[in-house]
């Protein structure tokens, strides 16, 4: 049964309060600040090319831009590897507030082919990511629908007009705006005080120039641009944008620094970040509270229906004086030497499905309690996909344990089969998956592609870690007794009446898929924008909230479904208790086809290879999660009401 309303709100109210600080002078762990003085030099890392038509992310270096000497690999972990960041030196040099004006980073002479790739990378929108002071660069947006709007990254070029008639120009000049907060501290010794420099913001403003210069040649470190020097800033003047159409020879790349003091904190400068695509705040309150509105429905019914009829129907049914008499009636009760008996179809892909449920609900409930505790932070770059990864190894024995004790209880004799099976069947799938997905990023060239290092450190974790801790698991699970039933099975099974066509598998599992999926649909786009959209998603005290919403939807909704199924003589109710509330998966997969037609604009088949690989691995994790809760409730329901009943 759900909690009783009062404690939702006030658990509401405490992470609505938990959220709010995160947003505020919320010191995020792991993260510790760098301190500068005056003419200290600052590294400008580059990281990759992403597009959202594309979903293919590249090296920066995979575009002609200019390159330093020794670019030189920066130290990755497995969750940046995954992610297709591959972070680089850059040619950019920053010193402490000391302004730079129309510096020229170098000059590229162009190859045709070279020039196609930019104008292909314009077409596809693809946007250039950089750090300075563990800070992913931004801008803003001026001009569009999204004025104002500040957004990660920057294009590397816009076009105008469409078909035969576009026009592609490159973004070749770049503003580059450092914001700084001094803190006062004081000297060991002496009454002189010294200022500590923090970077508290990093943002671009790009431009468009055909760079001109006096005389023929060029010639680094001598030569003075005419359209942009110290006495002349550059500005975004369209009579001179630098096309990329044509015959184009050579580019000039050039960059202005300021130093702009700022107010904001160093604890504070993620915050415009993290605000920046999230949702008004007023959304996620819409989406908790029709959220507990269904939980408060379906508690309701459950209180209603089963609890008044059920404690109606055992008394009866306890009562020696109308024992014969509720012997005679039809019902739950007359299944109770049946509805324990093992599932004819496959019980053994049963329990491996039960027992990786479980490992994967351990798996998130950890990660959103890691996170809530703030130590998930995004200047922890990868740590997310890290922590999902190893937590998903380190709980292999939940799910060998759970696996094993459920083919148990079914009598199972082929232990080893069952533990193998669970050890690779989850992790077989995804694996399959992502190998397939990976030689289509391997043969673009993107930079997503797994690196063999990194894809060794992957079947390592799954062979040498994972598989052992499902054997150790799987070892205590059959050492455990047998779960014992509160009712005796018959030997013989009992005759199963003619169903109502409305009582079928497959309109349970419409009936009990859509309304967790309701439960979450709202918190699921975020979840989604952050994904495909390629923003930041940390507002995870809803998360866990909305977690806990669909715990106790799928719960009650799958209790609801299986007291029907018992009323009409149908025990069999292992895989429709699983089928019905994972059901929401199939849903989910109808709303990533809706969010691909709606809110993503991807050209090409492979983007939507990807997209769909992806999703269905997704969607399969949370067919197998959300089945495993509504199983687990329906069996604890199951022998609460059989316990209560006295059977010879």
């Amino acid at each position: 049964m759900a909690p009783p309303p009062s404690f939702l709100i006030l658990f509401a109210t405490y992470f609505s309060h938990f959220i709010s600080v995160s947003h505020g002078a919320y010191y995020l762990p792991g993260v510790t600040p760098h301190t500068y003085q005056q003419y200290d030099s600052v590294k400008l890392f580059v990281s990759k090319l992403t597009s959202t038509k594309t979903q293919i992310p590249y090296e920066y270096y995979s575009l002609p831009y200019c390159k330093p000497s020794v670019a030189g690999l920066q130290s990755e972990n497995l969750g940046e590897v995954l992610s297709g960041d591959r972070i680089e030196n850059s040619i950019y040099k920053l010193d402490v507030k000391v302004p730079k004006a129309c510096e020229v980073a170098c000059v590229k002479k162009f190859k045709r082919s070279e020039r196609e790739a930019f104008v292909r990378a314009v077409d596809d929108d693809y946007r250039v990511h950089w750090m300075v002071d563990n800070l992913p660069v931004g801008m803003y947006h001026s001009g569009d629908k999204r004025e104002g709007a500040f957004s990660r990254g920057f294009p590397v070029g816009f076009h105008t007009g469409f078909g035969r008639n576009a026009k592609h120009y490159l973004y070749n000049h770049i503003r580059i705006v450092i914001q700084y907060h001094d803190d006062k501290t004081d000297e060991l010794f002496g009454p002189e005080e010294k200022a500590s420099t923090k970077i508290v913001g990093f943002r671009v403003d790009p431009m468009s120039i055909k760079h001109a210069w006096e005389g023929n040649n060029f010639i680094e470190g001598q030569t003075v641009l005419s359209t942009c020097n110290a006495m002349t800033p550059p500005t975004n003047d369209p009579s001179n944008f630098f096309s990329l159409d044509g015959k184009v020879d050579s580019v000039v790349f050039s960059y202005d620094v300021f130093w702009e003091k700022s107010d904001v904190e160093w604890t504070q400068r993620w915050d415009i970040y993290l605000s920046a695509n999230a949702p008004n705040e007023k959304v996620h309150w819409f989406s908790i509270t029709n959220s507990f509105m269904i939980v408060l429905f379906l508690t309701v019914m459950i209180a209603m229906i089963l609890l008044r009829a059920l404690r109606k129907e055992i008394a009866q049914y306890n009562d020696p004086s109308t024992l014969e008499e509720a012997k005679e009636e039809s019902g739950w009760k007359l299944v109770h030497g049946d509805v324990f008996r093992a599932p004819a179809t496959n019980p053994m892909l049963f329990s491996v499905f039960v027992g990786t449920g479980v490992q994967l609900f351990c798996m998130c409930f950890a990660t959103l309690s890691f996170a809530l505790l703030g130590l998930l932070s995004p200047a922890n770059r990868g740590s997310l996909i890290t922590v999902f990864i190893l937590l998903f190894v380190f709980m292999g024995s939940f799910a060998g344990y759970y696996s094993s004790l459920t083919y148990k209880m079914f009598r199972g004799i082929q232990w080893k089969q069952n533990t193998l099976t669970t050890a690779f069947l989850y992790p077989g799938i995804v694996f399959s998956i992502l190998f397939v997905l990976n030689l289509v990023l391997w043969v673009e060239g993107s930079s997503g592609a797994i690196p063999f290092g990194a894809f060794f450190t992957l079947l390592f974790l799954w062979f040498c870690v994972s598989v052992p801790l499902v054997f150790l698991g799987s070892f205590f699970g059959y050492k455990r007794e047998t779960t014992a039933f509160p009712v005796r099975t018959n030997q013989i099974p009992r005759a199963i009446p003619q169903q109502q066509w409305f009582m079928s598998t497959t309109i349970a599992c419409l009936l009990g898929g859509i309304l967790p999926f309701g439960a979450v649909s709202v918190e699921l786009y975020s979840v989604m924008s952050a994904l495909w959209l390629h923003q930041i998603y940390y507002i995870f005290g809803f998360l866990f909230l909305v977690m806990l919403v669909l715990i106790l939807t799928c719960a009650e909704v799958s209790i609801l479904l299986c007291y029907f199924q018992l009323c009409n003589e149908d025990y069999r109710w292992w895989w429709r208790s699983f089928l019905s509330s994972g059901a929401c998966a199939g849903y989910m997969l109808l709303y990533a086809i809706w969010y691909n037609l709606t809110e993503l604009e991807m050209n090409g088949i492979i983007p939507m290879f990807l997209y769909f690989g992806y999703m269905s691995i997704i969607a399969f994790t949370f067919f197998l999660l959300t089945g495993t809760i509504g199983y687990m409730s329906c069996f604890w329901f199951n022998r609460q009401i059989y316990g209560s009943i006295k059977v010879d």
